[in-house]
């Protein structure tokens, strides 16, 4: 697992956790990560996470792909479908081609690693519902590099058709599979600043 998580009642909530407690309507509680184990706390996580667009050249280990696919595939997903394929990319000719498929992933040529999330249409149970089920999937991948202490950031592929296709040539894709994204993957150079985003005025209650 990521992420090692234990729960108990508690009236002071640390920072990073208090954006995402709520008072419990009984005892006005909130629910708080209480330690972290062997990796980051989650809370911290979603909220020091940030896209990473400069890398070293130092190598992504086999392990840590693993750990950031399995979180991955830990996703929701409609009817539990889990209508996503991944395509681990070394190749630094794939990754160069990469840079030239997307201008947004021109960081691609010189991160050590990247993952190209598809989502399979004859997987699907509920159609059109793939690309929300591979976007929490790439959530979940992105949450666990840093947790991992590695940086990435999502480039954009669909819906824009000249890049579907670029893709699908570089790199073979079934008809059925439509490339979402590509996830850039290293150890990060840089180390944007992190801060609250929550904005009251985009919160509504109830009704508009």
């Amino acid at each position: 697992m990521i992420f090692s998580v234990r729960w108990r009642r508690c009236c002071n909530i640390a920072p990073a956790a208090r954006l995402f407690a709520g008072d419990m309507a009984a005892g006005r509680y909130n629910w708080i990560q209480l330690e972290k184990e062997e990796h980051m706390d989650i809370f911290d996580a979603i909220a020091t996470r940030r896209s990473v667009r400069k890398y070293t050249d130092r190598p992504v280990t086999d392990e840590d792909i693993r750990t950031g696919l399995e979180a991955a595939m830990m996703a929701p997903s409609a009817g539990n479908a889990q209508p996503w394929h991944f395509v681990v990319v070394r190749d630094a000719a794939l990754r160069a081609r990469v840079a030239e498929l997307n201008v947004y992933a021109a960081m691609a040529r010189t991160a050590p690693a990247g993952i190209l999330v598809c989502g399979d249409l004859h997987l699907e149970k509920y159609p059109g519902f793939w690309v929300q089920d591979c976007s929490a999937a790439i959530q979940n991948l992105l949450l666990a590099a840093h947790g991992l202490g590695l940086g990435a950031v999502w480039t954009g592929i669909h819906p824009v058709a000249e890049r579907e296709e670029g893709f699908r040539r570089a790199f073979g894709l079934p008809a059925e599979v439509v490339p979402l994204g590509y996830i850039v993957l290293g150890h990060p150079d840089q180390h944007p600043h992190s801060g609250s985003r929550f904005r009251e005025d985009r919160v509504h209650r109830d009704v508009w």
